[in-house]
């Protein structure tokens, strides 16, 4: 499958995940390992700021409160790290995943693939529900996206704290649409 065909999940992939919320999670996983609380709280605070509508915000901000419940109750880390989430109002997924990611002693490139991974086959999934593609072609998206995902990760390692950039003019006006459309299927 070419990349063309995998459509916007690729082109959303390279250039804004990539130059993103992967480099802000590889950042975060650095900051969880020298506990440092401000960078952290930095971090996340400018990531939340960066979302281009309240929908966007909103599914981050949820996300990351449920991920650092789960590290909470399940105990990941120590009980210095996993007290520090409750400092941080709110928290954003980036945040809370390099938590997890750093409790189980993942590797930063591991973390960002399986990150990235993630997030591949949540818009698939999402695709399939709201276009009759069939599983097999959702499967043929996640698959094609392989080397993406690797050319992704690679360059959120490389790309230094305060280049990281958010800049998808396209997809902030889609989903400002998206959140005061009448009928919506699911937050995406």
């Amino acid at each position: 499958m070419k990349a063309w065909q995998t459509g916007g999940v690729h082109v959303r992939l390279v250039n804004v995940l990539a130059r993103g919320e992967l480099p802000l999670l590889a950042h975060q996983i650095e900051h969880w390992c020298t506990h440092d609380q401000a960078a952290l709280q930095t971090a996340n605070d400018e990531y939340i700021a960066s979302r281009e509508s309240s929908e966007l915000r909103r599914e981050t901000e949820q996300m990351g409160w449920s991920l650092a419940q789960l590290c909470t109750s399940l105990e990941w880390g120590d009980a210095a790290r996993r007290a520090t989430p409750a400092s941080i109002k709110p928290v954003a997924q980036p945040t809370a995943f390099a938590l997890a990611a750093f409790a189980h002693d993942a590797s930063p490139d591991a973390a960002l693939a399986a990150y990235a991974f993630s997030w591949v086959e949540n818009q698939a999934a999402a695709a399939l529900k709201a276009v009759l593609l069939g599983q097999l072609a959702g499967q043929r998206i996640i698959v094609a996206l392989r080397d993406a995902i690797d050319a992704a990760v690679a360059r959120a390692l490389a790309t230094p704290l305060d280049h990281i950039n958010t800049f998808a003019p396209q997809l902030g006006v889609l989903s400002a649409r998206n959140e005061s459309q009448y009928s919506r299927l699911f937050r995406s």
